[in-house]
C-alpha cells in the first residue's frame, strides 16, 4: 500500500456521498480521476488488502437483528462444516479462530424470529452446539491509516 492507497481508505471510511456520481465525487476530494480511484480499490481488492467494500447496515434499525455465533468443529470437518454454514444466505462472514470455538460467523436477518429460525437451522444441519452471541452494546473503532 502506498500513500494513495492509505488516503483513498481513510476517506471513504468517513463516508460514501448518496449521489449520481459517487466515485467522481471522491476522486474530486483526492485530487485524482475517477478511473483512478476505481482501479486502486479493484486492486486493493484483488491483493487481499481489502475484502470487501460496500455498506454496512444497521440491522437492527431496519427491522431485523443481527447476531455472532460460534461453533466447536473437529479439525476433519472443517471445510465441510464451513460449506453448510455459508450455505445459508443470512450468513454474513465465517471465519475461523484458535480457540475450542473454532468457527465464528456473522448473521444477519430481515426479523429477530428469522435469526432464532436461522440459528436452529443451522444447529440441526450440522449437528453441533450453536453459541449465539449477540451484542449487548455497540462500538465504532474507527482505523485511520498513517500516511
Amino acid at each position: 500500500m502506498d500513500e494513495l492507497d492509505t488516503k483513498i481508505i481513510n476517506t471513504l471510511q468517513l463516508g460514501f456521498p448518496v449521489c449520481a456520481s459517487p466515485y467522481r465525487q471522491v476522486a474530486g476530494q483526492l485530487g485524482i480521476t475517477e478511473a483512478k480511484l476505481l482501479a486502486r480499490l479493484e486492486n486493493l481488492l484483488a491483493n487481499g488488502t481489502l475484502t470487501r467494500f460496500g455498506p454496512l447496515f444497521h440491522a437492527e434499525q431496519m427491522g431485523g437483528a443481527l447476531t455472532l455465533a460460534a461453533v466447536s468443529v473437529p479439525v476433519a470437518e472443517f471445510d465441510k462444516i464451513a460449506g453448510i454454514i455459508n450455505a445459508f444466505p443470512e450468513v454474513a462472514h465465517n471465519y475461523a479462530r484458535e480457540h475450542t470455538l473454532n468457527m465464528w460467523f456473522v448473521i444477519a436477518t430481515e426479523t429477530p424470529q428469522q435469526l432464532t429460525a436461522t440459528l436452529a437451522a443451522i444447529a440441526r444441519q450440522t449437528g453441533l452446539t450453536v453459541y449465539n452471541m449477540p451484542k449487548k452494546r455497540e462500538y465504532f473503532v474507527n482505523l485511520k491509516l498513517e500516511a
